[in-house]
């Protein structure tokens, strides 16, 4: 079980959306989640994300998995990454448990990369926050002030700048932590063979949440209904947009962006998106009433897969968001809400007077028979 060694409230305090700072021995006596081996057999998986960076002689080059070996990758200068390890390894999803404290609507993943020496990923910038825990070996940590900055290498995919000048400049050892937030130049080094686990939260720009919402606007066919004046009257400038008319049509737009039962579906089934492929597998067979049933009663434990999302508002615990869908909770069962979206795992014992609810075991049963949640080996 990982711990933190230091305190959370103080950090978010002190540096959270502030400043980059390095915490030394984050997690004491770090072991880690990982091996080499288990990251280099999940960069073989045609489902998960992965990369082979390398920087021979200052050439780079960027290569996409799935990689049917690693033989003729060189052993210096060069990087393995898995996007979401946290979704296909116990490991990483363990390591991330302690950043549960954090908002889960802005986790995105935990990103393993194994690191060669001199290898990495060159200068760069990125627009998230970013807690780099070191695992095995040591690797030199670079971090600039925010600025502007000339692009570099950008038809490599790498987003590279051509250069800063730190403001941080450290090696990390096994168990240290740099924490980074958005904005800020960085860039690592590594000079022995190394694990590191980038753990990222990443928050939507506000075109994002604009495209997103007339997306949902369209996609659930609301406001479909056209601009309407009967008292219209005839006029002799007619290329003229009266104030009146053009206020009338903002409001029609303003009706829908203050629609809040509209704003609240939207905003959960887009926040419970994962950006990563999720290792869901819909039970074969299905599970039965009476399964489940006994399942709950025995005080097993079922858990959430990897990754998934599953949220609520505040203001209305009996709707909650799972991986992009929206799931209204039975009548007198809004404790559901906290159950399922802020634990990971849970037993008949958490669940209390939900399991005397057959409407709620009928939707824990749909929930299990999609794979969302799964009993726990």
């Amino acid at each position: 079980m990982y711990q933190f060694n230091f305190d959370l409230d103080q950090f978010l305090a002190e540096y959270w959306h502030k400043k980059p700072t390095i915490i030394r021995n984050g997690f004491v006596e770090f072991e880690d989640p990982i091996s080499p081996d288990e990251l280099a057999g999940l960069a073989m998986e045609e489902e998960i994300d992965s990369r082979f960076i390398s920087n021979a002689e200052g050439k780079w080059e960027v290569q996409h998995g799935p990689f049917d070996t690693f033989e003729h990758f060189p052993d210096t200068h060069s990087q393995l990454i898995v996007q979401a390890s946290n979704h296909w390894h116990p490991g990483p999803r363990a390591l991330s448990v302690p950043f549960s404290a954090l908002p889960n609507w802005l986790f995105d993943d935990v990103m393993t990369c194994l690191s060669m020496p001199g290898g990495g990923v060159g200068p760069h910038i990125d627009q998230y926050d970013v807690f780099i825990i070191q695992g095995m070996g040591k690797r030199q940590w670079r971090v600039g002030p925010q600025g502007e900055y000339q692009d570099a290498n950008h038809e490599t995919g790498l987003r590279q700048i051509t250069g800063f000048d730190p403001i941080i400049d450290e090696e990390l050892n096994p168990g240290d932590i740099l924490y980074i937030p958005p904005g800020f130049p960085h860039e690592g080094d590594t000079s022995e063979v190394s694990l590191s686990y980038s753990i990222g939260y990443r928050s939507p720009k506000k075109r994002e949440l604009l495209s997103s919402f007339a997306d949902h606007i369209i996609s659930n066919e609301k406001g479909d209904s056209h601009y309407h004046q009967p008292k219209l009257q005839s006029r002799k400038q007619s290329g003229m947009i009266p104030s009146s008319e053009s206020d009338e049509l903002n409001q029609m737009l303003l009706s829908l962006l203050n629609d809040d039962a509209i704003k609240a579906c939207w905003m959960g089934e887009l926040l419970s998106q994962s950006r990563h492929e999720l290792d869901i597998m819909p039970a074969e067979p299905p599970w039965q009433p009476a399964e489940l049933f006994e399942f709950v009663n025995d005080g097993l434990v079922l858990e959430r897969v990897a990754g998934l999302k599953a949220l609520y508002h505040e203001a209305d615990p009996s709707v909650i968001f799972i991986n992009g869908e929206t799931y209204r909770l039975p009548d007198n069962c809004t404790t559901a809400a906290s159950l399922l979206c802020d634990q990971e795992s849970f037993t008949g014992s958490h669940m209390q007077e939900l399991t005397e609810n057959p409407a709620f075991l009928d939707l824990l049963l749909m929930l299990c028979n999609q794979g969302y949640w799964y009993p726990q080996a």
